[in-house]
């Protein structure tokens, strides 16, 4: 079953409710090592709840089914809670959270006796707080995941009022950091031959997922500002973005999907009137997620961009996730890089805390090896790694 595990933990794609699909393996000897080891704890946590005759009836609720980095995670978990013989069901929120409350109403009341929750409203103190009351009347665990529950300004709040609750996600300003200092490096290397105009200056188009969302506010400050950082240490000029009449500096997904489709609108849109034959092209394009950033490459293409041919004008397009869907357009030469969302990392997480609950251990046991908030004690990061397919 542990060899299981780690297939499962490796796994991407994928639309069952209640399985998954086995991937590739994790791409380094230390992740590797990493999964198996979290793998095998899983397995010694489930046997140790069947010795205790305890049964787990899993709830796990995700803000939307159409998110490609959600999939991931979710054909992940689905494998790894079908390989420890974990009883669970999943439920799309499709994104609006009073269908997902709903759903969280209902699951309890057919005898959920554990909640993993992807929230819709990303965030909210009242959105994760009103989930965590749900938790506690009914005296289950509820394990937060990806999508924050709470703003810094009330780090701990939420998650600090329940003794069964947890998150497992990622450091939200992290890959926005990464993004930027990916992106000031490849330009200072690729200067002139991104600067299409010659005006010695670098146009970018900037797609943001959502508002409100604290991820997607990090990556649009941060992939800009690093970014930016690093130009003007090597004596270039800061980005411009490419409409000055646009103050914010994005365009935003406006249903909170974080979507190729609303990407590939805005950069139809802006092609019309932004281009090499007008001298105004957009030189660079910054996406919070790598779905946004297949929907801009998609409308690159149909101008003739991008199309991964040495007599092709590539545009330099950079997300994050490392989507299968975008390590394939890097190898093809289409896509420039982005930063690693681990999926397989983010289930691991999940599915060792699972273990807990089903071993009758506490939420938190044993989590020395993960990356724990140093000002939340029930908060475990997973770490982002850059991705250029090299």
């Amino acid at each position: 079953m542990t060899a299981a595990m780690v297939m499962g933990l490796a796994a991407c794609g994928g639309n069952a409710q209640s399985t998954g699909n086995s991937a590739a393996p994790a791409e380094t000897e230390a992740a590797a090592s990493t999964a198996a080891g979290k793998a095998e704890s899983v397995a010694e946590a489930v046997s140790e709840a069947a010795e205790k005759g305890e049964d787990l009836n899993v709830g796990v609720f995700y803000y939307t089914y159409s998110d490609t980095y959600i999939t991931s995670v979710r054909t992940a978990l689905d494998k790894a809670l079908t390989d420890a013989g974990i009883t669970f069901q999943n439920f799309d929120g499709n994104s609006n959270q009073t269908t997902q409350n709903e759903q969280i109403d209902t699951a309890i009341v057919q005898g959920c006796n554990l909640l993993v929750v992807n929230i819709v409203t990303s965030g909210s103190v009242d959105a994760s707080q009103a989930i965590v009351d749900k938790a506690s009347a009914a005296g289950v665990p509820v394990i937060f995941f990806n999508r924050a529950v709470e703003g810094d300004e009330d780090e701990g709040k939420v998650l600090g009022s329940y003794d069964k609750c947890a998150f497992v996600g990622t450091d939200a300003p992290e890959a926005g950091h990464m993004q930027g200092e990916m992106i000031g490096n490849y330009l200072v290397e690729n200067f002139d031959t991104v600067d299409l105009n010659g005006d010695g200056k670098i146009s970018y188009a900037m797609f943001m997922g959502q508002l409100g969302n604290v991820e997607a506010i990090y990556r649009t400050q941060y992939g800009v500002e690093d970014a930016n950082k690093v130009l003007v240490e090597n004596g270039k000029p800061e980005l411009e973005y490419f409409d000055a009449s646009n103050t914010d500096c994005y365009q935003v997904d406006q249903d909170g999907n974080w979507s190729a489709t609303a990407a590939n609108n805005y950069m139809n849109t802006n092609l019309a009137q932004y281009n090499e034959e007008n001298g105004n092209m957009i030189e660079l394009i910054i996406c919070n997620n790598d779905g946004m950033a297949e929907g801009a490459i998609s409308a690159l293409n149909d101008k003739g961009y991008n199309l991964g041919t040495e007599d092709c004008t590539t545009i330099p397009v950079f997300g994050v996730d490392a989507t299968d869907a975008a390590k394939q357009l890097i190898a093809d030469g289409k896509m420039t890089g982005t930063i690693k969302q681990d999926a397989e990392g983010m289930a691991n997480g999940i599915a060792h805390l699972v273990g807990n609950v089903g071993a009758g251990k506490e939420l938190m046991a044993e989590t020395e090896d993960f990356n724990i908030s140093e000002k939340v004690s029930n908060k475990i990061f997973i770490p982002y790694a850059a991705y250029t397919g090299e």
